[in-house]
């Protein structure tokens, strides 16, 4: 009998669920995951503002609801999940639930479904999955921006994305693998655009041409992490990632420092450099000139002009004395004659 009165009541819930939400739009969230451990939060919270007609978790292991939840009717919890499970219900549109006393067999694809009116159902899946010991996760992100403590940064939602955008939500990711907080959401209604915001730090806006910025003030080493824009569009959801790196101000003073040093460096390498390339080309053309210099001062090494005087000289010389051999010599005997004879003379007075 309380089992037939149970299935009554989910099928009761559900058709009135049905009812409300005929002709409704449905919303879902971006899949995320978190790590099995105790007292862990799944988090199920509406970006937009209305009335909470019905929550529901589910799981792909079992066959029926985890845990439903109705603001008339109460709660009601799978038996392996009786007094363990807790809806928080921390503003009227939160579905999120704790889960207590955790076991191994609580890991799996959880699904959790928010039917509200007037907007519609507003769904999202979470992964349990139990931690790996040596395995690490690294996000890519699409932009990377740089601030310094006490600056003032403006993060924006506005890649350009393919077919009609119905929302944008930004939110900020945890430490923890698939942890994330909701910041602001920005739907189109059939009123105009409506701006749902989830925290106080920042200033947000959303324009009508569904693009969201968060305005950070004085920012603090927390601000920092990244930052995922979500697009709900016809054609699917789509993401941007952005990561927003924080610097200390003694952390920029050592930066700049760096960058000073390397700056000198490379000046102080390009004039060495430079230096040396003068220094060679100065040594080159020094030796060039030497080279020059030797080659007029041997004249072996230089080549013979036909008007050089040495030469002529030279072949005068050489003329000559081959001449002489040649030439006969003529001489008068009559004088050497009467020279002897007075000579004679001159040795018989004495």
């Amino acid at each position: 009998m309380v089992a037939v009165q149970k299935d009554y009541w989910y099928f009761l819930v559900l058709m009135m669920s049905l009812y409300f939400l005929k002709g409704s739009v449905q919303m879902k969230a971006p899949e995320s995951s978190i790590i099995l451990q105790e007292g862990m939060v799944l988090h199920c919270l509406c970006p937009w503002s209305g009335h909470l007609t019905m929550v529901s978790w589910t799981k792909k292991s079992l066959s029926r609801p985890v845990a439903v939840y109705h603001p008339q009717y109460g709660s009601n919890f799978a038996p392996s999940y009786d007094g363990r499970v807790e809806f928080l219900k921390t503003t009227p549109m939160d579905g999120s639930i704790s889960i207590m006393n955790v076991t191994e067999g609580d890991i799996g694809h959880y699904h959790c479904s928010l039917q509200t009116y007037p907007q519609g159902s507003w769904t999202k899946d979470i992964l349990v999955e139990k931690k790996a010991i040596t395995t690490t996760i690294s996000i890519q992100p699409n932009i990377e921006l740089l601030a310094t403590e006490n600056d003032n940064m403006t993060i924006r939602c506005d890649h350009v994305h393919k077919g009609v955008v119905y929302q944008v939500s930004i939110e900020k990711l945890g430490e923890e693998e698939g942890s994330s907080n909701i910041i602001a959401t920005c739907q189109m209604l059939d009123s105009g655009v409506e701006l749902s915001e989830f925290s106080s730090r920042g200033q947000l806006n959303c324009s009508d041409a569904m693009e969201v910025s968060l305005h950070l003030t004085n920012i603090i080493k927390e601000d920092g992490g990244f930052y995922r824009c979500n697009f709900s569009t016809d054609s699917g959801v789509q993401t941007t990632t952005i990561l927003l790196n924080t610097l200390s101000s003694q952390e920029l003073r050592s930066l700049r420092y760096m960058l000073y040093v390397y700056i000198g460096g490379g000046v102080v390498g390009g004039t060495l450099l430079m230096s040396l390339i003068l220094l060679l080309t100065r040594v080159n053309r020094r030796k060039r000139r030497r080279e020059e210099y030797r080659i007029k001062l041997q004249p072996g090494k230089r080549q013979h002009n036909q008007y050089d005087h040495g030469c002529v000289y030279d072949r005068m010389k050489k003329g000559t004395r081959t001449g002489a051999k040649d030439k006969e010599i003529y001489a008068n005997f009559q004088i050497v004659r009467a020279h002897e004879k007075q000579n004679q003379k001159r040795k018989q007075k004495r």
